[in-house]
């Protein structure tokens, strides 16, 4: 059973300047708002887009962190390191 969405606004900051974490909470948040419904059709198009936008950036996150993961490597030593670029 999906929970109560909290009665706060969703926060307008741009979501590229959201962490993760912070990021993810407010798109589970828009997405609880959806799921109760009793939006106006606009109210429920502007936390669709909203959605997206939280979405995207958790995305961009991820890649980024995936990323830099995929720059580490095992030492003879069994130490992690990361590798420069063009190696």
């Amino acid at each position: 059973m999906p929970s109560k969405p909290s009665t706060r606004p969703i926060e307008p900051a741009p979501a590229s300047a959201l962490s993760f974490e912070e990021a993810l909470r407010q798109y589970e948040e828009v997405v609880a708002h959806l799921e109760a419904g009793g939006q106006s059709l606009e109210s429920s198009l502007a936390l669709w887009k909203r959605g997206e936008e939280l979405k995207a950036r958790c995305e961009q996150v991820l890649r980024e962190a995936e990323l830099t993961l995929q720059t580490l490597v095992l030492t003879d030593e069994g130490e992690l390191e990361l590798e420069e670029s063009g190696e």
